[in-house]
């Protein structure tokens, strides 16, 4: 009966057509699977309380909290008695689905320069960070809001549980060029598109067999900068905050409710 079917015209070119759909439809279920087996998989978990620090909690604006489409957000600013601020923002997607924009598209080079902040082109323009037993890639930005405000920004994320293989940097130059005006006559997403750090990125996730879709979690600290001296200081401070204000705990793809 099989056989019957095949040679019927028509059958074997759907056979294969539709094999070939099934085998693309399961690539990425097989391919993006890897994990590197020599660490351990977790959340960072966001401390409201620090030693010598106080945390003042900032909703997120409804829009922002809609594109973000995050299961868990931390957004706020703590303080010190000798007048210092780090501001933290932790947004968390437990379950990804296919359809959704992905977490790390609004990344600060996106997001802060659509908004009218300003990059400084400003060496390095990433780190490597030890919060606890993770090694993490950060990506490390001045911006400047125009009006005399700067700010030293620190971001980066996990997928999986574990940190990333490659960098965030995926939205730099379209940032850089957003703000010169070149895209005054194409969108935000037409540059994203033509950006070669972008499909870089996509390689890379490809050639590491890390996945781009699944539960992730982003998180970005950032300092006022009074001035270039300050600079230093500023690193030395965010570097330091990070562990204080992160803590590992067990990776699990159960929601838990979010802190408002």
């Amino acid at each position: 009966m099989f056989l019957r079917i095949l040679k019927q015209r028509g059958a074997v070119p759907m056979l294969v057509f539709a094999l070939l759909l099934g085998g693309c439809w399961m690539f990425p279920l097989v391919w993006y699977n890897r994990s590197d087996s020599g660490r351990s998989r977790l959340w960072f978990r966001e401390r409201t309380v620090v030693e010598g620090w106080m945390f003042t909690l900032v909703p997120v604006a409804k829009a922002a909290e809609a594109v973000l489409v995050a299961d868990e957000l931390v957004n706020g600013e703590f303080t010190n008695g000798k007048g210092e601020s780090v501001r933290v923002f932790s947004a968390k997607r437990i379950l990804e689905k296919r359809n959704e924009i992905g977490l790390f598209v609004h990344t600060p080079d996106r997001c802060w320069t659509e908004t009218g902040w300003k990059l400084e082109p400003q060496a390095p323009d990433s780190i490597e960070a030890q919060i606890h037993s993770t090694k993490m890639i950060l990506e490390r930005r001045i911006f400047n809001n125009g009006m005399g405000g700067r700010e030293l920004v620190y971001f980066g994320g996990l997928v999986g549980g574990q940190s990333l293989p490659y960098r965030l940097d995926h939205n730099l130059s379209v940032g850089m060029r957003h703000q010169m005006k070149l895209a005054s006559d194409r969108s935000g997403s037409m540059l994203r598109a033509s950006d070669q750090r972008f499909w870089r990125r996509v390689w890379e996730s490809f050639w590491n067999r890390r996945e781009l879709l699944g539960p992730k979690q982003f998180i970005r600290v950032s300092t006022p900068l009074n001035g270039v001296a300050d600079l230093a200081t500023s690193d030395a401070l965010l570097r330091s905050f990070l562990p204080q204000w992160l803590e590992e705990s067990e990776f699990s793809t159960a929601k838990r409710p979010s802190v408002r």
